[in-house]
């Protein structure tokens, strides 16, 4: 297995156990994480920090709006606060890969990754 497979299988399992993913589409999974390029394998990089204002808007303007081509409104923020409560308080280990995956489910653009 690559690297790639390793993360992409250790995301399936976090996605299941502590965000309540019933079925992980692994497909979409493996096409966000191969998505997030180099930063997966970077300790700080390969994670959300939900608490930094910054890493937030990057989220919203380097992945919602210019990833997936969403309108930059409000409602984005709405959205990555929803999906930042999905891995539940206290859980530091918010994986880019993961949150993105949340994030292309949402907004019912999983087809750009397949």
């Amino acid at each position: 297995m690559s690297k790639l497979d390793d993360l992409v299988a250790k995301y399936a399992t976090e996605l299941e156990k502590k965000c309540g993913e019933k079925k992980v589409d692994m497909a979409l999974l493996r096409g966000v994480a191969k998505a997030c390029g180099p930063s997966l394998y970077k300790a700080d990089a390969s994670k959300v920090s939900t608490s930094d204002p910054k890493e937030l808007k990057t989220v919203r303007k380097n992945f919602l709006v210019k990833k997936l081509g969403l309108k930059d409104t409000d409602k984005l923020d709405d959205a990555i606060m929803e999906v930042g409560a999905q891995f539940g308080k206290g859980n530091r280990n918010k994986y880019r890969a993961m949150y993105y995956y949340l994030l292309a489910k949402k907004f019912r653009k999983a087809s750009m990754f397949k």
